[in-house]
C-alpha cells in the first residue's frame, strides 16, 4: 500500500518535428495539492523532452520524498530500469559500441533520482489519464512557436 506522501508525477514531452522545436510538462500530485510544471527549447527531440519532463518534476521537490512518476515513455523507463546500468558499465556506450545518445541528460536525471525513493509507472499515452492527458498538454503549450 502507497504512503499518502508520496509524491505522484505525471510527465510527457512533445516535438514538433523530430528532431524540432519540443516541450515538456509535468503534474505534481502530493497531499491534496498540485503543481504544473513545462518548459520548452527550440532545437531538441522528442525523447529529450521526455527526460526534462522527468529531470524538471525531480529538481521541483524541495526534500527526499517517496515518488511515483508515471510515464508514457518506453525510452525513459526502459532507459532508467533496464539500460542505465549496463551503459554505465560500459562508460555510457551501448551494447553495439556507440555513444548513448543524451548522455548528459541521463546523468542529471540519475542525479536528480539518487536522492528519492523512486516507483516507476507506465501509462498509455492518450489513454483518457486525465494528469497525463495535461501533461501532454503542457508540453505541446511549451513548445516554441
Amino acid at each position: 500500500m502507497e504512503k499518502s506522501d508520496t509524491v505522484h508525477i505525471y510527465t510527457d514531452g512533445a516535438c514538433s518535428g523530430n528532431p524540432g522545436p519540443g516541450g515538456w510538462g509535468s503534474v505534481l500530485l502530493f497531499n491534496g495539492h498540485r503543481r504544473e510544471l513545462s518548459g520548452g527549447a527550440a532545437g531538441t527531440t522528442n525523447n529529450r523532452m521526455e527526460l526534462q519532463a522527468v529531470i524538471g518534476a525531480m529538481e521541483a521537490l524541495k526534500r527526499p520524498c517517496e515518488v511515483t512518476i508515471y510515464t508514457d515513455s518506453v525510452y525513459v523507463m526502459k532507459g532508467m530500469l533496464e539500460w542505465l546500468p549496463q551503459w554505465k558499465k560500459r562508460n555510457w556506450r551501448t551494447a553495439g559500441k556507440q555513444a548513448v545518445k543524451n548522455v548528459e541528460l541521463w546523468q542529471r536525471l540519475e542525479q536528480v533520482l539518487s536522492q528519492h525513493e523512486v516507483t516507476w509507472r507506465w501509462v498509455k499515452g492518450h489513454s483518457g489519464v486525465p494528469e497525463n492527458e495535461r501533461a501532454d498538454e503542457l508540453a505541446r503549450l511549451a513548445i516554441p512557436r
